[in-house]
C-alpha cells in the first residue's frame, strides 16, 4: 500500500529512536507497563510518532489495566487502517497509521465503553500534544 509519507529505511532510522523504529517500522511491541503514555491522562491529542498525524483524542483514552495506552475510538474516521495479523499463532487486528503505515498496535472488541472497542497502542508509536490554552489567550489579546 502507498502511504502519503514515504521514507527510506535510513531516513526512518535517522528520525526515530531505536525503540520507535522497532515498534513503528518492524511491528514490535513494547513491554507491558513500560510505555510513557500508559497511565498518562493529560488533556490533548495523541499523534503518530512517525509522521505527526492526529490519531486519538484524550477524551477517548481509558485505563484498560493491560499495560498499554488504550482508546475507544480514533480521532477521525480514516486516520487508522486495520489489517489482519496472524503473527505469533494468533489472529488479531493490527492498526497502522493511515498516513505513514507505522505500526501502532492492535484493536480488540472487548472495550468497556459504548464503542465496544479497545485500541491497544504502543507508547513508542505515539506523540502527544497537550491541550493549549494560549490560543484563547491570544484571541483575547487581539480584541
Amino acid at each position: 500500500m502507498d502511504y502519503n509519507v514515504q521514507k527510506s529505511d535510513a531516513e526512518w532510522r535517522e528520525q526515530l529512536t531505536e525503540e520507535q523504529y522497532r515498534v513503528l517500522r518492524e511491528a514490535g511491541t513494547e513491554r507491558a507497563g513500560t510505555g510513557e503514555y500508559n497511565l498518562h491522562f493529560e488533556e490533548g491529542v495523541y499523534t503518530c510518532a512517525g509522521c505527526g498525524t492526529e490519531l486519538f483524542d484524550s477524551d477517548s483514552k481509558f485505563n484498560a489495566h493491560c499495560g498499554w495506552p488504550s482508546f475507544d475510538k480514533e480521532i477521525e474516521e480514516g486516520k487508522i487502517i486495520e489489517r489482519l495479523d496472524k503473527s505469533y499463532g494468533m489472529i488479531r487486528t493490527e492498526i497502522v497509521c493511515a498516513n505513514c503505515g507505522g505500526h501502532l498496535g492492535h484493536v480488540f472488541d472487548d472495550g468497556p465503553t459504548s464503542t465496544g472497542l479497545r485500541y491497544c497502542v504502543n507508547s513508542a508509536s505515539l506523540g502527544f500534544e497537550a491541550e493549549d490554552d494560549s490560543e484563547s489567550e491570544s484571541e483575547s489579546e487581539e480584541e
